[in-house]
C-alpha cells in the first residue's frame, strides 16, 4: 500500500513538473506573424535585455600579406531568449566600410579635373583616417527595426576597416569573401574568436542558419558581393542604391566621369575615404593596392574598360547566385545612378531568380517601404506564406505620391512600353524641333565647348551656341515613358577627344529653388566618341565625322500635359565631366542623329499627346 501511495505521489509530481513544463514553453517568447508580417513582440523590444557582444570571424584570404587569414570584425545584437529561452532566430546582416569613420574633406584629395582629355592628370594627396575610438560605432537603425520583430541583427566591418583585418580593395574578390565567411559563421562552416588574435572560440548556437542582407549604396553593394558567391544560407539580399560595377560608376561608355557630387573622385580618392584599419598595415596595403593595382588600372586617360574594371563588375560575377533579390533605386540618383540596380535586376530576372524591383523618384538612397522590407525578410528567413517574389515585379513610386505608396506594374520596364524614334530638325542653337519625320537633308549644326556654363545655364538660354537643344511640341496630355532612352548621333571634333554630354529634360525649365526633383532633368548620359568599344579607344580625327550610340539611365516618369520634351546636347558637363580648356567646335550631323524614347502604349500614346 505504502508503494502504491509513493507511485501516486511520484506521478502526481511529474504530472505537476510537466504542466509547468508546457506552461513555460507556453509563455516562451517567438516571432509573431500578422498579414504576412512580422509584429514587434514585446519581449524582444526591451534593449536593456539584448544580448550585445563582439568577435571576429576567421576568413580564407590573407589581404593584407601578414602571413596570418584576415579576421573580420563583427558586432552581434540579439534578444535575451536566444540565451534564456534556447530561441533560435533567423539573421539580419549589414556590412560595411563606413563604421570607423572616413577620411575628412582634405582639400586636393580629389583629381584636379582642370585639364585636356587624354593628357596625364597631375597627382593628388592622400588622406588618412583618424579612426573613430577603441570600437567602431555600428549602425542602430536596423538594430531598433529588426530585433524586437523577431531577428538577430549582425553588422561587420569590411577589410581594412575599423577593426577588420586585411585591407581595402574596392571591389576587390576580398570584398565579397568577407561577408561570405560571416554568413559562414552564421551558418556553422567558419571559425569564430572573441580576439582579433588567438582567442577563444564563439559559436553562432543562436542561429537559424538564414540569413538576409541589406544596406545602402556602398552598404549595399556588399550584400550583392556576397550573393555572387553562392554561398548557402544567404537567402534574400535587398541592395539599396548600389553601386555595381565600379567603371560603371566613375566611367560612361568610354568617359571619364565622376559620381554626382564629388566631382575628381575615383577608385583610389575611395580607397583612402575608407581605409580605417590598422595603421600600422596601412602602407603596405597602399603600396600593394592602391600605388599599383589600381594606379596601373584605373586608366584615367583613355577611360576605356579593362580587365581591372571588368574583376570589379558585380554583373560578371552573377552566376553563382541564389539568394532572392529585392533592388531599390531612385531614378534621380545622380551618384550612384539608376543604371546601376537595372542591370543586375535584369541578369537576375534572365537567371530565373526571385526577383523585384522599388524605384523611386527622388535621389541618392531610399529604401522600398518598411512593410516590402518586411514581407521579403519574413518569407525567406522565417518561411511565412506571403506575396513576397510573386505578383507585380515592379513598383514605382509616382511623381507626386508618398515614398511608401508605390504603384505596382506587372514589370520594369513597363511591358507596354514601345520604342518611338524621333529625329532633330535645324534651329539647335536656339531651339530645332523634335519629331518622327526623318530629316531629308544632311544638315549640319556646331557648337563650341565651355565647361563654365552648366547644364541648367545651357538648358535655360534662349539660344546658346555652347548647346544644342530640339524639343517636341508642347505635349496635350501627359506621357508615360518608361525604361531605357538611346541615342545614336553622327558628330565631328576639332579636337582629337571631346567629351560629350546627352540629357532629355523638361522644357520650359523651371525656375524655382526648390523645384521638384523630377521637374526639368528626365534622364542623361555621357560618352566618348573616341570609343569604338568600351575596351578600346583611338583619337579623333579633327573635322573627320564619327558616329556612337549608347543609352542614357533608365527611367519611368508621366511627362505632364503642356511641358515639352527636349533633347540637349552639350560637351563638358561641368558638374560630372573633365573640364578642358573652352574652346573645342563639336559638329552635329542631324541627318545621322536620332533619339529613341520608351513610351508606354507606343505609337498611339505618343500621337494622342499632340492630338
Amino acid at each position: 500500500m505504502q508503494t502504491m501511495m509513493r507511485l501516486i505521489k511520484l506521478s502526481l509530481c511529474t504530472l505537476a513538473l510537466l504542466a509547468v513544463g508546457l506552461l513555460s514553453a507556453q509563455n516562451k517568447a517567438v516571432p509573431v506573424f500578422k498579414d504576412g508580417l512580422a509584429q514587434i513582440v514585446e519581449e524582444f523590444s526591451d534593449q536593456s535585455q539584448w544580448m550585445r557582444h563582439d568577435l571576429w570571424v576567421e576568413t580564407e584570404f590573407d589581404s593584407d600579406f601578414d602571413g596570418q587569414l584576415d579576421r573580420m570584425h563583427v558586432s552581434v545584437t540579439r534578444p535575451k531568449q536566444t540565451d534564456t529561452e534556447g530561441l533560435k532566430l533567423p539573421v539580419i546582416y549589414v556590412t560595411s566600410p563606413y563604421f570607423a569613420g572616413v577620411a575628412g574633406d582634405v582639400p586636393g584629395s580629389f583629381w584636379d579635373v582642370h585639364q585636356e582629355l587624354g593628357e596625364d592628370s597631375p597627382p593628388h594627396i592622400h588622406p588618412e583616417v583618424k579612426r573613430v575610438g577603441e570600437r567602431p560605432i555600428i549602425s542602430n537603425s536596423h538594430i531598433k527595426t529588426w530585433v524586437p520583430r523577431g531577428y538577430i541583427v549582425v553588422h561587420s566591418s569590411s577589410p581594412g576597416t575599423g577593426l577588420s583585418q586585411g585591407a581595402p580593395t574596392v571591389g576587390g574578390i576580398n570584398e565579397s569573401l568577407a561577408p561570405k565567411a560571416v554568413i559562414d559563421w552564421l551558418c556553422g562552416r567558419a571559425s569564430g574568436f572573441d580576439a582579433p588574435e588567438d582567442g577563444a572560440p564563439v559559436t553562432a548556437y543562436w542561429s537559424t542558419g538564414k540569413v538576409g542582407m541589406t544596406g545602402t549604396s556602398y552598404n549595399g553593394t556588399l550584400p550583392l558581393a556576397a550573393a555572387t558567391t553562392g554561398v548557402e544560407g544567404l537567402e534574400v539580399i535587398i541592395p539599396i542604391a548600389p553601386n555595381t560595377s565600379y567603371y560603371h560608376y566613375y566611367r560612361s561608355n568610354g568617359l571619364v566621369r565622376s559620381p554626382g557630387g564629388y566631382l575628381g573622385e575615383d577608385i583610389d580618392v575611395l580607397y583612402d575615404f575608407i581605409h580605417s584599419g590598422d595603421p600600422a598595415k596601412r602602407p603596405g596595403n597602399n603600396a600593394r593596392v592602391r600605388d599599383s593595382i589600381m594606379r596601373l588600372g584605373m586608366d584615367r586617360k583613355t577611360g576605356d574598360y579593362n580587365d581591372f574594371w571588368a574583376s570589379r563588375d558585380y554583373l560578371n560575377q552573377m552566376q553563382p547566385m541564389k539568394a532572392a533579390l529585392l533592388m531599390a533605386h531612385g531614378f534621380n540618383d545622380w551618384n550612384v545612378m539608376p543604371e546601376h540596380s537595372y542591370r543586375i535586376y535584369e541578369k537576375a530576372r534572365n537567371m530565373g531568380l526571385d526577383h523585384q524591383i522599388f524605384y523611386h523618384q527622388k535621389g541618392h538612397g531610399g529604401p522600398p517601404p518598411l512593410w516590402m522590407m518586411n514581407q521579403w525578410f519574413s518569407h525567406y528567413l522565417h518561411g511565412v506564406d506571403n506575396t513576397a517574389g510573386t505578383g507585380p515585379k515592379s513598383w514605382i513610386v509616382r511623381e507626386s505620391d508618398p515614398i511608401d505608396q508605390p504603384t505596382p506594374y506587372p514589370d520594369y520596364p513597363h511591358p507596354d512600353a514601345r520604342d518611338i524614334t524621333l529625329y532633330p530638325h535645324m534651329g539647335g542653337n536656339a531651339i530645332g524641333s523634335l519629331d518622327p519625320e526623318v530629316n531629308p537633308d544632311a544638315l549640319l549644326e556646331q557648337l563650341t565647348d565651355d565647361y563654365h556654363f552648366t547644364a541648367a545655364d545651357l538648358a535655360q538660354a534662349a539660344a546658346s551656341e555652347h548647346r544644342l537643344i530640339y524639343a517636341t511640341a508642347p505635349l496635350k496630355q501627359p506621357l508615360h515613358l518608361s525604361g531605357i532612352p538611346k541615342i545614336s548621333l553622327k558628330l565631328a571634333s576639332s579636337k582629337p577627344a571631346v567629351n560629350l554630354s546627352v540629357y532629355l529634360v523638361s522644357l520650359p525649365w523651371n525656375t524655382q529653388d526648390k523645384a521638384p526633383i523630377t521637374d526639368n532633368i528626365i534622364t542623361r548620359g555621357w560618352a566618348d566618341p573616341q570609343n569604338t568599344s568600351l575596351r578600346e579607344s583611338a583619337p579623333l580625327t579633327p573635322g573627320e565625322f564619327v558616329e556612337i550610340s549608347f543609352e542614357l539611365m533608365p527611367d519611368d516618369q508621366v511627362i505632364p500635359k503642356g511641358a515639352q520634351i527636349g533633347l540637349m546636347i552639350f560637351s563638358s558637363d561641368a558638374e560630372f565631366t573633365l573640364r578642358p580648356k573652352p574652346g573645342t567646335k563639336m559638329t552635329l550631323d542631324l541627318k545621322g542623329t536620332k533619339l529613341t524614347i520608351p513610351v508606354v502604349g507606343g505609337a498611339q500614346a505618343f500621337s494622342a499627346c499632340f492630338e
